[in-house]
């Protein structure tokens, strides 16, 4: 969950590592640091804070010459934030150096062996134990650097991407992974590495992405080799051609990424569903699907694994798939997926959802559907990501890259895939009438229309969060396709506001949350006029009698729920299975405004990180 960037060429190193750690700070942002080597010397700085802190640090502290050199941003496992902890790390000789992203689990045994051996640590960290664990089988065995790492990974057990260098090798770095992503940079006479293409697109269109078990060395003047660590096996890497921009990483005006990327909805959705649906020809095409189409419309069950916001898309995507394709659906957290011996049957369709194509529990969890036999399908954000490659087949979103940690364009692109896939299944099993299909599929293409309407109530947002910004407690009511959009919303307000809110099915809440209500309480109830309109009616008025305070999602023009709430958002009117993708919008405004007002940090809160390469 950390960031790595790594330089090694003509061109001075700082000002490329010192950039691309801010534009990785979604992955983690407690502490950072760096290494130079300016031909004689390593020279390292780090700090508890985030990325500005560091450049501060620097200014004050060392010279920034140099022409190679890395730097970390963290997300702490091991070992509290503080400057000590905070990476890179060396080793005990000073001659290595490491950043890490990942855990090692073994990290005890191993360093309880090195301090027999004369070895003194000076943080908490799994990370000094690796680093000083490599300078043993480089003396023990004599080994060059890339071997002795080598000889070293495959004594470790965890998750891990690093980069290592030896002053000895001063022209040269060591990269490896296994479950946390680490992407090379090719450019003329120079490399870069990161744990995403986001720092060094301004510099080459040309990436490789390391597959898990894999290490490379890097050197200048010489190609660079790509081994497997498990037998030493050489690997031709594939190079990709980076689809990203520099456009699309930048805030572009917005005061916020979170702000940019809600307000870029409408395009995404319409870029995720181009050239897949063709509404006036009423077609759906989609490659992952069409060629197992025949493995979709044949099973008996969908299983679909997620973690988070990505979860909650999945319990939209159970009402959506049931609802069209009479299909039953299963939605489970990859993080329990994995550890309860799940029953997992051949004809099972598989379907793993992550914004990242890292989330390291649904990795897990794919790879253990994979091993019983069932056919899996990926549905993430990230071209070439970890997931892309370890399910059968997938889909990618479109959503562009996803800076602010709490999620909103993927949840709501997420759905537009899920919706599509729903919708082909229902065609090919005959389990909707044309004229439905027919409907759907143009309300679909109007979609992105509604959500810039729906767009447009950010200042009644704004309003209501300047009267509940300093509320402690706040209920989400849904029913429904709009029971998930409560969780997703209460999900957003606890992630950016740090303000406790829960999401129920809007007829549990007599069932125990009623016993919460009160004027201080508010509710804020998703009430579009379609599907369960009247129950959610007589819910409103069970909140009214106890003196909460509602705040009401309806559809333009309602009268009947607006005479009852204290606040009335009104989105368009949609197809029922549809609302999802226009009733989160006003929800994740309101978060955004919220913790606005209460000046929390919105595109990084505290203790979270976007991509969880982590369990």
């Amino acid at each position: 969950m950390c960031g790595i960037v790594g330089y090694i060429g003509h061109r001075d190193a700082y000002p490329i590592i010192i950039k691309g750690l801010k534009r990785l700070e979604y992955r983690g942002y407690d502490s950072a640091g760096l290494v130079l080597y300016d031909g004689k010397d390593l020279k390292l700085c780090k700090t508890k804070g985030k990325v500005s802190d560091l450049e501060e640090k620097v200014a004050k502290e060392i010279s920034t010459e140099g022409h190679i050199g890395f730097g970390h941003t963290r997300w702490a496992t091991h070992g509290v934030p503080n400057d000590v902890n905070s990476h890179p790390h060396f080793s005990n000789s000073g001659k290595l150096a490491i950043v890490h992203n990942g855990i090692i689990e073994n990290y005890e045994p191993l360093k309880k062996e090195l301090i027999k051996r004369g070895y003194v640590f000076h943080s908490d960290t799994d990370t000094e134990v690796l680093i000083n664990l490599i300078e043993d089988v480089q003396k023990t065995d004599n080994l060059k650097l890339g071997k002795a790492v080598q000889v070293a990974l495959n004594q470790v057990v965890g998750a891990y991407a690093i980069v290592v260098f030896d002053v000895n090798k001063p022209d040269e770095l060591v990269c490896a992974r296994l479950g946390s992503p680490l992407a090379i940079g090719i450019g003329e006479d120079e490399y870069f590495v990161a744990s995403d293409a986001s720092p060094f697109i301004e510099f080459t269109s040309n990436a490789i992405y390391l597959e898990d078990e894999e290490m490379a060395i890097i050197r200048l003047n010489k190609p660079m080799k790509v081994r497997k660590i498990k037998d030493d096996s050489l690997v031709d890497p594939y190079v990709q051609e980076l689809q990203m921009n520099l456009e699309q990483i930048e805030k572009g005006g917005y005061e916020h990424f979170m702000l940019k990327e809600i307000y870029e909805q409408p395009n995404v959705i319409k870029d995720t569903y181009r050239g897949r649906l063709l509404a006036n020809k009423g077609i759906i095409q989609m490659s992952g699907v069409e060629d197992n189409l025949e493995k979709f419309t044949n099973a008996k069950r969908i299983l679909i694994i997620a973690c988070g916001t990505s979860w909650h898309a999945g319990l939209v995507a159970e009402y959506v798939i049931e609802e069209f394709a009479r299909i039953p659906v299963e939605v489970e957290y990859a993080s329990e997926f994995r550890y309860r011996n799940p029953i997992i049957n051949k004809d099972d369709v598989v379907i793993a959802i992550s914004q990242s194509g890292e989330t390291a529990d649904t990795l897990a969890a794919i790879k253990l559907a994979k091993e019983n036999g069932a056919f899996v399908f990926g549905v993430c954000n990230v071209v070439g990501s970890s997931i892309s490659r370890e399910t059968d087949a997938g889909a990618y979103t479109h959503a562009g890259p996803e800076i602010g940690v709490a999620s909103t364009k993927a949840f709501t692109t997420q759905i537009t895939i899920l919706t599509l896939i729903a919708l082909r299944l229902a065609k090919a099993k005959g389990t909707m009438n044309h004229s439905d299909y027919q409907r759907y599929l143009l309300e679909l293409e109007m979609i992105p229309e509604k959500v810039q309407e729906a767009l447009q109530t950010n200042d009644v947002a704004k309003t209501i969060a300047e009267i509940y910004k300093d509320v402690p407690n706040a209920l989400y009511l849904g029913r429904g396709f709009n029971f998930p959009v409560a969780l997703e919303g209460a999900l957003k307000l606890k992630e950016i506001s740090y303000i406790h809110a829960e999401g129920y099915p809007a007829a549990e809440m007599k069932h125990g949350p009623i016993a919460l209500i009160d004027e201080q309480m508010p509710v804020i109830v998703i009430a579009p006029n379609k599907g369960h309109y009247d129950k959610v009616v007589s819910n409103i008025q069970e909140i009214k009698s106890r003196s909460g305070k509602i705040i009401a999602v309806v559809t333009k023009g309602d009268t009947q729920v607006k005479a009852l709430a204290d606040h009335v958002i009104e989105i368009p009117e949609t197809s029922e299975a549809l609302t999802p993708l226009l009733t989160t919008i006003p929800l994740q405004l309101l978060s955004y405004h919220i913790a606005v007002l209460r000046g929390c940090n919105v595109d990084q809160p505290r203790n979270l990180a976007k991509s969880v390469t982590v369990e």
